[in-house]
């Protein structure tokens, strides 16, 4: 009798091993058809679907995905796509498209991207500098002159406190906010720096959620108190959405405004991460983008990837009682939506740029990295 006990018990072990196994080669086989595909797509300049309108953002998100998947700096690949970006750095630290519209934006993801190129270099170098340490100091200075805080006449009752936006006067949301501490946590800044507290401050009033971090005007009278989190604090703010629209929690925000708690240093005991947690559980779904449907969905995978590796989570358990092995039912429905060439796209939505193939495959790399 025990000895049908352990022979059941390795055989389960054994089908769990290979079931892992048979899941980590479709990914890698994915991840290559992607990379594949990205270098027929790569322009002369060294960059990706680089344009007046969408900027050099496309290319950096593209380069720190094929880096996540292993492509090595010395990939001729990867050269001229850092020489490209190279050459969007301007007098001011931030490395964006002159006179575009997302300078934020565009170097924040240059900060992750430089930023992974200089840890592979040092490491293959074996050497404690980098070609890019000017490069990502400068940006740093850069991004630090973008938040709303007192050094541009801010001051914390303000609405707009804390936050970052797309550049210059634009007004603060959450999607860049984000970025802004992912560059900042790339750069090496911890939970108690003064401005991943400050940008704390804009994120907590972005959440659906009433309390002595949260009394802004929206949520009088609001029917959506439910912990989630919105792109702006200020309702008819964006030209995306609809007042109403844009007063509705949704899955990118919501992982968004999560993880970036966790990396001001709240835990889970915190309401703020509670209410979080729990609307993610309610609303866990790679099918679709929960708030959004089809638009964004990319973004949103990206989004949630992100954060839930950043709080080391491997399950989230459905209110159902249901435990889903995320990484698994992620990739796996990624890997259906990948195109005969490598690519994927998002067919269902032109917002956010997700009708772009380089763009999306780009996240998609960088999301399957996080399954794996």
């Amino acid at each position: 009798m025990r000895r049908i006990f352990v022979l059941t018990i390795l055989c389960l072990f054994l089908n769990a091993y290979f079931a892992v196994g048979q899941d980590a080669t479709k990914i890698q086989q994915a991840v290559e058809k992607g990379i594949a595909f990205l270098r027929t797509a790569q322009g002369e300049n060294g960059g990706w679907s680089a344009s007046p309108r969408s900027g050099v953002g496309p290319s950096m998100i593209i380069l720190a995905g094929l880096l996540d998947s292993g492509v090595k700096t010395d990939d001729p690949m990867i050269e001229k796509g850092l020489a490209f970006l190279k050459s969007s750095i301007r007098e001011d630290g931030g490395v964006y498209t002159k006179d575009g519209f997302f300078q934020n934006y565009e170097t924040c993801c240059a900060v992750m991207c430089f930023t992974k190129a200089n840890e592979a270099i040092k490491k293959a170098q074996n050497t404690d500098k980098g070609p890019y340490d000017e490069l990502l100091t400068n940006a740093q200075k850069y991004l630090l002159k973008q938040q709303y805080t007192e050094e541009r006449s801010v001051k914390p009752e303000d609405a707009n406190y804390g936050g970052v936006g797309y550049g210059g006067t634009t007004r603060p949301d959450l999607s860049n906010t984000q970025f802004f501490l992912d560059a900042l946590k790339a750069a090496g800044k911890g939970a108690d720096d003064p401005a991943i507290q400050k940008a704390l401050v804009f994120v907590s009033r972005c959440q659906n959620l009433e309390s002595e971090h949260n009394t802004m005007p929206f949520l009088a009278n609001s029917k959506n108190l439910d912990g989630g989190f919105i792109y702006v604090n200020q309702p008819g703010a964006s030209r995306m959405e609809s007042a109403e629209e844009s007063v509705r929690s949704y899955g990118a925000m919501t992982y968004a405004g999560l993880k970036s708690m966790i990396y001001a240093g709240l835990t889970k005991d915190d309401k703020r991460v509670k209410a979080a947690f729990d609307w993610i559980s309610k609303n866990y779904n790679v099918k679709e983008h929960p708030g959004r449907g089809a638009h964004g969905l990319f973004y949103y995978y990206h989004s949630m990837s992100k954060s839930l590796n950043v709080l080391q989570l491997n399950e989230i358990e459905t209110p159902d009682g249901k435990k889903h092995a995320w990484k698994a039912e992620l990739s796996e429905e990624l890997i259906s939506k990948q195109k005969e060439n490598g690519s994927w796209i998002n067919d269902g939505s032109r917002q956010w740029m997700e009708n772009d193939p380089n763009l999306v495959t780009g996240f998609v790399l960088l999301v399957l990295a996080y399954c794996k």
